[in-house]
């Protein structure tokens, strides 16, 4: 409890803020509220982080039907050589059935594309994924997508919603998992630092935490051709395929908003995991494609 001097004092500073004083606040919370609530990006827009997450799921609500569509539009279809080179880095099946967690999974391509190598590769009918998102849309297109698979209504394949950021406990237990990946999905976050603790903590010991993201190129001139069609094709693209220029819009900024290759190696590291050296490469933290248009980055739980 607040002295009585304490409180009287901070009671005087949370009126002139317009703020109200509950009794178990203590002084730095009060300090802390009257300075305002607390702020992340939305794209370029500077959001209270309490709203992103609605703002986020709006977005994904509205291009959820045409999201593959416009992967494939936006990036004239290299996407798919990224996501391939990325499957095929972790190279499923190569040590026997794994039981894998696919985060902001959405669509299910990724889910798919692990299972079909490692039973394509390995013959590994075993390996197990569960694709986690927040958007139920998403989810829904996802499995509308595997029920014209041969995993449609197997073990190998289950549907969850949740929130990469606080993974409920009873649903994904601790060291519960081999692999857990997340692709094109971790930017839309409010808490990136949040999302690596909770990978950390449902991965078992030895198992790989893989997000492939995009990133920050390192060609000047090669960046300033990608920022031109970035910002002026891709919503336009937006509003031809999917009439919605505006989530589009805020997709091409929430890359810009990504922190670089080195800074989110050093965030992986700083959530417990070991990863590679501090560069880009073999033997490094990160892999870049096509010239940092996207990043591989990969980490293991000791």
């Amino acid at each position: 409890m607040l002295s009585s001097t304490l409180a009287r004092r901070t009671c005087r500073s949370f009126c002139s803020a317009r703020f109200h004083l509950r009794s178990s606040h203590n002084q730095t919370s009060s300090q802390q509220n009257a300075e305002g609530p607390k702020t992340t990006h939305f794209g370029f827009q500077t959001v209270p982080e309490e709203s992103k997450e609605s703002l986020v799921r709006n977005v994904f609500d509205s291009v959820a039907s045409s999201y593959d569509l416009m992967n494939d539009a936006m990036s004239l279809g290299v996407h798919r050589l990224w996501k391939d080179e990325y499957v095929s880095l972790l190279n499923p099946g190569s040590k026997g059935p794994m039981k894998c967690i696919d985060v902001a999974g959405g669509t299910g391509d990724i889910a798919l594309r692990l299972l079909d190598f490692a039973r394509e590769r390995y013959a590994d009918r075993e390996t197990t994924i569960d694709v986690v998102d927040i958007n139920t849309e998403m989810l829904k297109a996802g499995y509308t997508r595997f029920k014209k698979t041969m995993y449609h209504n197997t073990p190998q394949i289950a549907f969850r919603e949740g929130n990469a950021q606080a993974l409920p406990e009873e649903q994904f237990p601790s060291n519960t998992y081999d692999l857990y990946t997340i692709a094109f999905g971790i930017r839309n976050c409010t808490s990136v630092p949040d999302v690596l603790k909770e990978a950390y903590r449902v991965l078992k010991p030895g198992g790989t935490f893989a997000c492939l993201e995009f990133s920050k190129v390192n060609n000047p001139l090669f960046g300033a051709v990608y920022d031109q069609y970035s910002f002026s094709v891709i919503p336009l693209l937006g509003t031809i395929l999917a009439g919605d220029r505006a989530s589009y819009q805020y997709l091409v900024e929430s890359i810009r908003k990504f922190p670089p290759q080195p800074e989110f190696a050093q965030m992986i590291v700083d959530a417990g995991f070991t990863t590679g050296g501090m560069f880009e490469g073999k033997g490094g933290a990160w892999r870049d494609q096509w010239n940092g248009i996207a990043s591989i980055h990969m980490g293991v739980k000791l």
